[in-house]
């Protein structure tokens, strides 16, 4: 071994065996190790003397330590020998010798594993970048794997404490002669262990070892208090409880999901506060909007953008308000298919069919033209165009709600036809989730791979057109053969208490929501399929169910449109206001314009004036552009700014949508029917 071998073994060594030296001295041992290794400040014979040292001393270290190891083995086998000792003593002793086994091994290679770093630290070129990174990464995964370590030690030791504890209960109770109250606690005690064992998850243990698990460090964050002495007893019962927050280093929060102990009940009072936050503050936003003229759902909007990172940030439980808003998606759908009869969509079905499948194709088209001009990847030009070519069906559910809908003969209620193109938006919404890891991967392949993706791609389309086929098959059994007597079934349990009545429609459309999951097709699609199979028992029917199912609905929407708030960014909007601007109107403007096309190619001649109120519906970008956008940018389809750019144009189109949507109505429409549905 060379000497500079020898010296920066010591230099390690000499850093765990704090005992032997105080922190002078350390300090000057380091030192003189660094002039031993340039060379400088001592003679060849002083350098092999000190080197000779050192190593003597970690030798006889690691000597002494493999015998205290030979001393336990042997104090193991005489305390399992040991009849005079009871189970939950020779338990515990045991313990406590195999941890201080385990803390001997762990000291050991934490030198060997330090010794390893220094020396390629020392054989690394300091100018090298990437070399340093990869240091630091190794560093990194040392440092956490021996945190994961020292906790499950840390576990091991209060499950120690714990044995010693039984033990000293059972050296008690063998002592001296129980009560009938002591001994009924005593058999609590036992059964309440027993049940903790059975119920606990090992969940650390066993994912801990699982392919694609990493080791992070986070940082537990409590409750902020103005008085931290008042309060330090709540803290200390939130710590017990779980309840505080931790943050990873890329600044993601996280909040207690299943507790280890079960048997506690627990509440995330972030998530309560969010909700009474939001629920206070949208009465006020949505009398405001009332007055000024503008629907309630902007009021909610302006609730979440006060509420949200870009105003007030007080919302902590951001994931969890807008898991809650998706189940007034859910519900608004539903209520839709409630008034969406089967019979009416029979007649549309074509056109439903085919309009949005001609404007996404037309969408994708323009998006291909102008990406090819600009010099934008033809992957995220489908993407962009893909996204801009949906329409928002919560929106235009709400703009047409208590409408009336009397057809004139022979002609077409331009409701059904909105609601049915919709509607098939928003499978092409599925359609699209499915198959964008598809996009993925063919925005990094060669051209050499490109018809595979494309084949991959058309195998997808085959699958969900499938999945279509499937659950329509379904929908058709379940309209001949079970919803009637479902539904009389619950009608008669459900008299005098209509919670029966609510439970049984929720967790019929919560079935329809499943079948379409799984069958990898949008869950807005089962939520809709679950209304207009209900509706087709008749419209005493329809309206009892309305009744039960539009609280519910209103307040859950009150949640979907506030989360949408909570990613709207004005002091963006404002810093782009013009290009912003100048991209919504050229968006708004192009789907009508498409929408009025393709409208005017499918629709009858008795229909054509339709076309003008359809399109206005359709004139906006969907909210669900967000998730599409969030899970690009997570991809690396989009860059940063063009996710700002598609939340800005879709916050903007869905402000504007009202406005056109009055103008097309005051223009279509015919008086009686126009004031029913502005």
């Amino acid at each position: 071994m060379k000497a500079t071998g020898f010296i920066s073994l010591w230099t390690l060594v000499s850093l765990p065996c704090g005992p032997l030296a105080n922190p002078a001295e350390r300090e000057d041992v380091v030192r003189h190790a660094i002039k031993l290794h340039r060379g400088k400040g001592a003679g060849i014979s002083q350098r092999k003397q000190w080197v000779l040292e050192s190593c003597r001393k970690l030798s006889g270290l690691l000597r002494q330590k493999n015998v205290v190891l030979n001393k336990l083995k042997n104090a193991i086998r005489a305390v399992e020998k040991d009849a005079g000792l009871s189970d939950e003593e020779k338990l515990f002793q045991v313990h406590t010798f195999e941890i201080f086994q385990k803390e001997l091994n762990e000291s050991e290679n934490s030198v060997f594993q330090a010794i390893h770093g220094l020396q390629r630290a020392l054989q690394g070129d300091y100018k090298d970048v990437v070399n340093m990174k990869e240091s630091s990464r190794q560093r990194l995964e040392a440092l956490r794997e021996a945190a994961i370590k020292e906790e499950m030690e840390y576990v091991e030791l209060l499950a120690a404490e714990k044995h010693q504890v039984e033990a000293l209960k059972n050296m008690q109770h063998q002592n001296k002669s129980l009560s009938m109250l002591d001994e009924i606690l005593e058999d609590v005690r036992k059964a309440a262990d027993r049940l903790e064992e059975e119920i606990e998850e090992h969940a650390f243990d066993d994912n801990k070892s699982v392919r694609g698990v990493n080791f992070e460090a986070v940082l537990r964050v409590e409750e902020d208090e103005a008085n931290s002495k008042r309060n330090a007893s709540k803290r200390e019962v939130e710590d017990d409880l779980g309840l505080s927050m931790l943050i990873d280093s890329q600044n993601n929060q996280y909040i207690l999901t299943k507790p280890r102990d079960s048997t506690i009940p627990r509440a995330d009072h972030h998530f309560i506060k969010d909700i009474v936050t939001i629920g206070m503050l949208s009465l006020p936003c949505g009398w405001l909007c009332t007055t000024i003229g503008l629907p309630t759902m902007f009021g909610y909007i302006i609730c979440g953008v006060l509420l949200g990172p870009s105003g007030l940030n007080s919302i902590k439980s951001i994931v969890q308000v807008e898991t809650l808003g998706e189940f007034g998606v859910f519900f608004t759908l539903f209520l839709v298919g409630l008034e969406f009869s089967p019979e009416r969509l029979r007649k549309v079905w074509k056109i439903s069919l085919q309009g949005p499948c001609y404007m996404t194709v037309l969408m994708i088209a323009f998006g291909l033209l102008w990406g090819h001009l600009l010099q934008i990847r033809p992957t995220q030009s489908v993407f962009i165009s893909t996204c801009l070519s949906l329409s928002s069906t919560p929106l235009v559910s709400r703009f047409l709600a208590g409408s009336v809908r009397g057809d004139k003969e022979g002609d077409i209620d331009y409701s059904s036809v909105l609601l049915g193109m919709l509607v098939m938006q928003d499978v092409q919404l599925g359609l699209f989730i499915a198959v964008m890891p598809t996009l993925i991967q063919a925005g990094v392949s060669t051209y050499s791979s490109i018809f595979k993706e494309i084949l991959r791609i058309l195998i997808l389309i085959g699958q969900i057109l499938f999945s279509l086929a499937a659950v329509f098959l379904l929908c058709l059994v379940i309209k001949t053969y079970l919803i009637g007597p479902y539904y009389r079934k619950l009608h008669t349990e459900s008299k005098g208490n209509k919670e029966i009545l609510i439970l049984g429609i929720t967790a019929f459309t919560f079935l329809m929501l499943t079948i379409t999951e799984l069958l990898d097709v949008s869950m807005e699609l089962g939520c809709f399929l679950a209304g207009a199979l209900i509706s087709s028992q008749g419209h005493m029917v329809t309206e009892e169910i309305m009744c039960c199912i539009e609280p519910i609905r209103d307040f859950l929407a009150i949640i979907f449109f506030a989360s949408i708030g909570l990613h709207v960014f004005p002091t963006f909007v404002i810093y782009e206001l013009t290009v912003l601007l100048f991209l919504t109107l050229s968006v708004v403007i192009m789907k009508f314009v498409l929408a009025v096309l393709v409208l005017s190619l499918i629709l009858p001649k008795t229909s054509q004036y339709i076309k003008w109120i359809v399109s206005a519906g359709l004139a906006q970008v969907s909210e669900f552009s967000f998730v599409l956008g969030s899970r690009a940018r997570r991809a690396g389809i989009i860059s940063r700014e063009v996710y700002l750019l598609i939340l800005s144009v879709t916050t903007l189109s869905l402000l504007l949508a009202p406005a056109l949507w009055r103008a097309a109505i005051m223009k279509c429409v015919p008086r009686p029917e126009r004031r029913s549905s502005t």
